[in-house]
């Protein structure tokens, strides 16, 4: 269950600190100068949670390993990623932020390479997939020269594959695609020309070579004005519910009479006044209620409480009225 989508400035509470506990200068009253008993704190609460990281941006660069995204990175923004000519070279997401003109400017991430397999996990797929979550938009970036013995139009339906195994929804996000390397094709123009008829007249596609720069000015122009009609990023919705808190038994409590203050303490109840907000109304009567259907009152009447005596619950006391 997802708890909290911390996409945002707004503060989240995930596991609350006990309350604290008191000393015995807190009972002390003129009659009982100098009490022999003091209550400990509450522990606080405890949670085994998985932190997961997703990076922020408004453009994801995906693609095979090796097609240049990292190159391309360095060369639209300030980024200095590692680019070295074999596979895997980015093991991490760079970001870089693209500044188009003034008071233009967007985010990329250079996620690292996918392969086959990789919504299953193959490749560290899911640890580079994850980060998809968060673009706005996708460019997909393929190798037009083959000079890996790679078919673009085949690596291009492969990581589209990927995409939609991981989440389908991804398959709607807009999307540019990249031909990069062209300033290896020559005058062989068949590859570019073979992915141009895949992909059809509504898919925008464009030449580049990220070591040359040709080409990549139009394509950042593209996406910055596709950027600007784009809703902002995808928050995930919390659907994670905590437990409602319940009472127990009066006989799994116990309790210790100290001159006219009854100390109470157990397990149950711990956990029931670590849940309760004092301040609240309905709260503070469903904790009555706990209390009146675990026995407790019955339970002090049998040992002689008195009316005016007080009852310490922890942190909580109040003076007995029957």
């Amino acid at each position: 269950s997802l708890m909290s989508d911390l996409s945002d400035t707004e503060p989240f509470l995930l596991a609350k600190g006990g309350r604290g506990g008191w000393g015995n200068q807190h009972f002390a009253t003129p009659t009982r100068q100098c009490p022999r008993f003091a209550k400990p704190g509450l522990p606080g609460a405890e949670a085994d949670v998985t932190l997961e990281l997703k990076l922020l941006a408004d453009v994801g660069l995906v693609g095979f390993p090796n097609v240049g995204k990292s190159t391309l990175l360095s060369v639209i923004s300030s980024a200095k990623p590692k680019i070295a000519g074999y596979h895997f070279t980015t093991l991490t997401p760079n970001l870089g932020v693209v500044r188009v003109d003034e008071g233009t400017s967007f985010v990329v991430s250079d996620i690292p390479g996918l392969i086959e397999g990789a919504a299953r996990g193959a490749g560290l797929g899911h640890d580079f997939l994850r980060h998809v979550d968060r673009c706005r938009m996708l460019v997909h970036v393929v190798d037009a020269s083959g000079c890996e013995g790679r078919d673009p139009v085949a690596d291009y339906e492969t990581v589209r594959a990927e995409l939609a195994a991981y989440d389908p929804a991804l398959l709607d996000r807009p999307q540019l695609v990249a031909a990069n390397k062209c300033d290896l094709l020559g005058d062989d123009r068949g590859p570019l020309d073979a992915l141009a008829a895949h992909l059809g007249p509504d898919m925008p596609l464009f030449a580049i070579s990220g070591a040359t720069r040709s080409g990549v000015d139009a394509l950042i122009g593209a996406a910055a004005a596709r950027l600007q009609t784009l809703p902002p990023v995808r928050i995930f919705e919390a659907d994670y519910r905590a437990p409602e808190p319940s009472g127990g038994r009066a006989e799994d409590l116990t309790v210790r009479h100290e001159e006219d203050v009854w100390l109470v303490e157990g397990p149950w109840l711990e956990r029931l006044l670590g849940s309760v907000n004092m301040s609240d109304y309905e709260s503070r009567m469903y904790f009555d209620r706990m209390l009146r259907q675990s026995g407790l009152f019955k339970r002090l009447e049998k040992l002689g409480i008195q009316e005016g005596d007080t009852v310490s619950l922890y942190d909580c006391e109040f003076e007995y009225v029957k």
